[in-house]
């Protein structure tokens, strides 16, 4: 939330995250899909299939958003929450428009 121009609300009854209040970035999956509780986010290029073939424990490719590269993240095993940080940090840059993410880099 504090990401410039992030909005929270609930879609499809989970809380959601987006850039502008338009764009998705980041959205919790509670045991929507299945018996887990995880993330589902926005990934650079080629995040995904590394860190779900390095970590598979912890990563996943979610269902509907995983064959555009979002990565899944699992929340119910230990966390790292300064990487959980990282990865919202790629999924906002991800999604969010140029002159958004040079807000997010002004000093």
């Amino acid at each position: 939330m504090s990401m410039p121009t992030v909005e929270e609300r609930l879609s499809h009854g989970e809380p959601t995250w987006f850039v502008g209040g338009k764009k998705t970035f980041v959205m919790f999956a509670g045991h929507h899909h299945d018996d887990r509780t995880a993330m589902w986010c926005a990934a650079p290029p080629g995040a995904q299939e590394q860190l779900v073939d390095s970590r598979p424990a912890s990563f996943f490719r979610p269902p509907y958003v995983g064959g555009r590269g979002w990565l899944g993240v699992y929340l119910d095993v230990p966390v790292d929450w300064d990487e959980i940080g990282l990865i919202v940090e790629d999924a906002f840059r991800v999604i969010a428009p140029p002159k958004v993410i040079a807000l997010l880099d002004a000093p």
